[in-house]
């Protein structure tokens, strides 16, 4: 589906050239809704085989998870998360964390270009991809130096892993609209106290749906990353109207 994307080009903050929106690479948008996390894994290890072999385009996965907690390489194994909620050991960095329906979660399938294979800047750039959300509802995003994720004041709203093979991203960022709290209890998400994570209804009141969320993720994901979206196909003419005079009563 077509996507409202509010720029008409883009500035490359390394060369500060500006670039005619038509010349950037496109992004395909995927909206899964609420789908068990092994589905969304499995589509993303589908996706980056596609990238790497230049079948596809970049993509953006978009959805929300039955409640697990996924257990990233970086995690302490001596302090396995412990209690009735799923646990999976998976390839990104980073710490454990829970997913769970009052999250949204991105899952970028990007290929960096030659010249932005950083992997720390790619995560500064994703926790510049919340901030600018947070911005757009009236909420001040932070950084924290050397815990990778977006703050609001001392509580943490977005959890940040991802994986690269050969210079293409997968896993991504989760966050925090209203998810239930209580989950991130029994373990230390990403390695901090489980009281720190917060939701970003704590700070604005959220809209019914979770849609303009969603739009505003891709916006910035483009403004960001230097995509945009495809153009939408051309209307066909209706079959019915073939053969019609053009103006009536001719």
């Amino acid at each position: 589906m077509g996507w409202p994307c509010t720029f008409s080009r883009s500035i490359d903050p390394s060369s500060r050239a500006v670039i005619p929106l038509n010349e950037l690479p496109t992004l395909e948008v995927l909206r899964l809704g609420r789908i068990p996390y092994a589905e969304a894994h499995a589509l993303q290890q589908q996706l980056v085989v596609q990238r790497l072999a230049n079948s596809r385009t970049d993509t953006l996965v978009l959805c929300e998870h039955e409640p697990i907690i996924t257990v990233g390489r970086g995690a302490d194994p001596k302090q396995q998360p412990a209690g009735t909620i799923e646990v999976v050991a998976v390839e990104r960095g980073g710490d454990a964390t829970f997913h769970g329906p009052g999250q949204i979660v991105a899952y970028p399938v990007f290929e960096l270009p030659p010249g932005k294979r950083d992997l720390h800047r790619y995560l500064r750039d994703l926790e510049q991809v919340v901030m600018e959300v947070l911005a757009e509802v009236e909420v001040v995003g932070e950084r924290k130096p050397g815990a990778t994720g977006v703050w609001v004041g001392p509580k943490k709203v977005c959890s940040i892993g991802v994986a690269v093979r050969r210079w293409v991203t997968w896993h991504g960022l989760a966050l925090n609209l209203n998810v239930d709290l209580a989950s991130f209890r029994g373990f230390r998400p990403c390695g901090l106290e489980a009281e720190v994570m917060a939701n970003v209804s704590e700070f604005t009141e959220l809209p019914p749906a979770r849609l303009l969320f969603e739009v505003l993720l891709v916006k910035h994901f483009c403004a960001v990353f230097g995509l945009r979206l495809p153009d939408p196909p051309a209307p066909s003419a209706p079959e019915n109207l073939t053969g019609l005079p053009i103006f009536p009563g001719s």
